[in-house]
């Protein structure tokens, strides 16, 4: 089937003119026929080329800046569709704004907000959905939302303390690595020719020196890449794996210099997310299952799930707590002491804020750690690179003396 354009005159003599769908032209001057129109021009419509353009990522930043602005209407008073069809209009990002556009409908169609927003858990978390649909029940919404939009904020700060604390030392550690890799494949060899000219026995550094070279500058060095991505290759595959998440997170966190660093963030992360469900009236059942789903490590997620069974059970939050073993025992009596006063919330927001001075410490700490041995690395490795391949000229300087 086809869409064809047509234009002709009826029995009056009348133009008209439209489109219509068949298999073929005769087909439409059959049924224009029985229209009593007589067809003057019978076009077939080209198809459009939908060019496919990548859709822009939803961005944490764009999330806040709607959650806020959203808040800021609802508290003036702006009625929720009519606030939702504003910020589809005005968002930079024009996928996003198709998606407030869905929800607007969905809100008109019967649904309640939270349960719009959950039809794109890509977008808006398990956690978002559970605080605005708390806030809805309990009809303090713009509260809620800026509650959120500050968790959000906290969250992409930590985010990227993690991420500048590794960027460092891996691109450090990639440029000291290729360095060495150039001079290994392109200079070693021309000493290597100016000193099969000269004969003699070369001392042994500089024979491992020329070793090493020749074996990168031929196929071993494919071997080693292909190693190398072969590692990367498996890492990936196994950490697909429900087991192999547990077991690469379990030795993340006890790595020597980064271990400590990923537990205060997974503490800082754990009480804040706890903090902010609990305090926007989200069930401390409920609350334990987002915090365990977004903690970002297996061995985590699994530890506040034990905890979650143990307050099924009747038990303190404080007491499984203490006996998962990854907290540290200050969170473990200051959550304690929240639950004994009845401000359980304000207390997981200070062991947050505590964690997250702890984190920038933390990173600063390795920062100025890390570069002094990746300095001591890189000079080490190049220095021996050059006394070796100068140790043959030395030997020769004293022969002919």
């Amino acid at each position: 089937m086809a869409v064809f354009q047509w234009s002709g005159k009826t029995s009056r003599g009348i133009i008209e003119s439209g489109e219509m769908t068949a298999a073929t032209k005769e087909e439409v001057i059959t049924l224009l026929g029985r229209r009593n129109i007589i067809p003057t021009i019978i076009t077939e419509k080209q198809k459009k080329v939908r060019i496919l353009r990548p859709r822009a990522r939803i961005k944490d930043k764009d999330i806040v800046v709607f959650t806020r602005q959203f808040a800021t209407m609802i508290n003036a008073g702006l009625p929720l569709v009519q606030a939702l069809e504003i910020l589809s209009i005005q968002v930079e990002n024009k996928n996003f704004g198709k998606i407030i556009a869905q929800v607007k409908t969905d809100v008109e169609s019967g649904l309640t907000y939270a349960d719009a927003l959950k039809k794109h858990p890509r977008v808006f978390s398990e956690l978002y959905v559970n605080m605005v649909a708390a806030g809805e029940a309990g009809g303090v919404l713009d509260t809620i939302l800026n509650r959120l939009a500050a968790y959000i904020e906290k969250s992409m700060k930590l985010k990227r303390q993690v991420k500048g604390a590794l960027v460092y030392p891996v691109v450090v550690s990639t440029i000291a690595v290729l360095v060495i890799a150039i001079i290994m494949v392109f200079v070693v060899p021309t000493f290597a020719k100016m000193f099969t000219q000269l004969g003699g026995i070369l001392p042994l550094p500089t024979r491992i020196i020329i070793g090493i070279s020749n074996f990168l500058a031929g196929i071993g060095g494919l071997m080693v890449l292909g190693f190398i991505v072969a590692i990367i290759i498996a890492i990936i595959q196994f950490r697909r794996t429900e087991k192999g998440k547990k077991i690469t997170d379990t030795i993340v966190l006890k790595l020597p210099i980064f271990g400590v660093l990923i537990n205060k963030v997974a503490v800082a992360k754990f009480t804040r997310t706890l903090g902010t469900l609990v305090s926007s009236g989200v069930p401390i059942l409920d609350g334990l299952e987002i915090t365990a789903k977004t903690s970002g490590n297996k061995v985590i997620e699994y530890a506040v799930m034990d905890v979650r069974k143990a307050v099924v059970a009747g038990k303190t939050l404080a007491e499984p707590i203490a006996k998962a073993g990854i907290f540290p025992p200050m969170v473990t009596h200051m959550i304690a002491v929240g639950e004994s006063t009845g401000a359980l919330d304000s207390m997981l927001g200070k062991i947050a804020d505590f964690y997250d001075d702890e984190v920038d410490a933390a990173v600063a700490n390795l920062t100025a750690m890390m570069e002094p041995l990746l300095m001591v690395f890189l000079g080490g490795a190049v220095g021996f690179i050059v006394v070796a391949m100068y140790l043959p000229i030395f030997k020769l300087i004293t022969l002919i003396k």
